[in-house]
Formats: structure tokens, C-alpha cells, sequence
């Protein structure tokens, strides 16, 4: 069975150094991966490559199949079927919920605003956030703000979701209303990769962790292998660190 995201040899570089040196991934249709790393083992930058909004230097990366990053494949009309949410919510202050949620389907996907609207309150209904749709992002808390940004990922049906590193920024007490809401989506099958430096949230949402270790994915397999068994000693090196002294 073809892999939703298949990633081949996949090399980016920043001036001398080596980001991704060559990583393969693939991942299956309703599995949810979750990368784990130091700060610049390459897992947001991965991220970046598959959504292409970063070139990849070498090697090749296939969605559903299609080579999404031949040069003459447009770029537009890739972002369409993948969905990326980022630490910070990214959302439009001027614009309420609702209008944050709508601007891309009906500016660029030329989608009919009636529907657009109609599917964006469904989606903030299902997360308990209808009644904010006309309010405006600094209205809402920090866990509500990344809610809303992850449904304005979702609005457009994507194929793949890509979660980079969204729980980071929220206060503790917040972060189980966003891991409430990315459990929900794996239930429904949402094919997901998603990067973080949470063991809990890697624990507890992903189907395989993959471990990065200086542009490659060093261990990977099942959380409970790779969280609390881990083979490679790099591996062992990065998770003692995290423990609680």
C-alpha cells in the first residue's frame, strides 16, 4: 500500500550546515508519527520541507504517490491536501475566529464563502469554541488560540496534518485542551507527523516515535520501545536529560 508521506534521501542545508543529512520516512494512511530530537536535529525544518516551504537540497519527497517536490510541481496546489499548525498560532488580530478560519479557503481555494463558513462552525462547534466565532484572537486563551489554529488547518479536509511543536508555547494547564483535540483527530483517522519536545504528548498520541539525532532519524518504533527502551545510546543520552532530576 502506497504511504501517505514517503520522504527519500531528503537533504537541506543552510549555508555549511547539514540540517537533514539524507532522512527517509515513511508514513502510513490514519498513523500518527511523532519526531523527537534535540534543537536542530532537524524535525521543524522536516516539517517545512514536506509542506515546501523550504527546498529540499536533495532526494525526494512523495505525497500519496506524487512528487510534490519536482520543480515544476506547484506549490499551491500541494499546501491544499497538507495541513500545518506552528508553535505560535499565527493567527490575523484584525480578523475574528471565523474569518481566520475562512480566509485561505475562499482567497486562495476559491471555495464558496456560504461553505466555507458553514464547514469552519461546524469544526468550532465540535471543539467547544462555537460561541468565539466573531471573537478576535486576543480574546481567547492561549489553548483556545491553538485550537482555532489547528481547525484553520483542518478546514480544507487535508490529507496529511503537520504539528510543529504546538504545545510549547501554552501554559501547563492549557496544554490538555490542544492534546484533547489531537486525540480526537487521531480517533477520526487524521494522518498526522507531528514534532515535539514532550515525551508526555509523544507518549500518549503517537502510533511510532522517531528519534533525530543530527538530520537523521536514529531510533525509531512503538513510544513505549523507543521512550522507555531505547537501543541507541544517543538515544538513551537525549531522554536522561529530559527525566526530572
Amino acid at each position: 500500500m502506497t504511504a501517505v508521506l514517503s520522504c527519500q534521501g531528503v537533504r537541506k542545508v543552510f549555508g555549511e550546515a547539514v540540517v537533514l543529512d539524507g532522512l527517509d520516512l515513511d508514513v502510513a494512511e490514519h498513523e500518527v508519527v511523532a519526531l523527537i530530537g534535540a534543537s536542530g536535529s532537524g524535525k521543524s525544518t522536516l516539517l517545512r520541507c514536506v509542506n515546501l516551504l523550504e527546498e529540499v537540497d536533495d532526494g525526494m519527497i512523495h505525497l500519496d504517490g506524487a512528487h510534490i517536490t519536482d520543480p515544476r510541481v506547484n506549490p499551491d496546489r500541494v499546501r491544499r491536501k497538507i495541513g500545518i499548525v506552528f508553535q505560535a498560532y499565527n493567527l490575523f488580530p484584525h480578523l475574528s475566529v471565523l474569518d481566520n478560519i475562512t480566509l485561505a479557503p475562499v482567497r486562495v481555494h476559491k471555495r464558496r464563502p456560504a461553505e466555507a463558513r458553514e464547514q469552519a462552525l461546524a469544526l468550532l462547534a465540535r471543539i467547544g469554541l462555537a460561541e468565539k466565532a466573531s471573537a478576535y484572537p486576543d480574546r481567547l486563551s492561549g489553548g483556545q488560540q491553538q485550537r482555532v489554529a489547528i481547525v484553520r488547518a483542518l478546514v480544507n479536509s487535508p490529507r496529511l496534518l503537520l504539528l510543529d511543536e504546538v504545545t510549547s508555547a501554552l501554559d501547563p494547564e492549557l496544554v490538555g485542551e490542544v492534546l484533547d483535540l489531537i486525540r480526537d483527530l487521531k480517533a477520526d483517522g487524521m494522518t498526522m507527523v507531528l514534532a515535539t519536545h514532550e515525551m508526555t504528548f509523544a507518549r500518549q498520541v503517537a502510533d511510532r516515535v522517531c528519534f533525530l539525532d543530527a538530520g537523521r532519524i536514529l531510533e525509531q518504533g512503538p513510544p513505549e520501545q523507543v521512550l522507555d527502551n531505547p537501543v541507541e545510546p544517543r538515544t538513551q543520552q537525549f531522554l536522561r536529560r529530559l527525566a526530572p532530576a
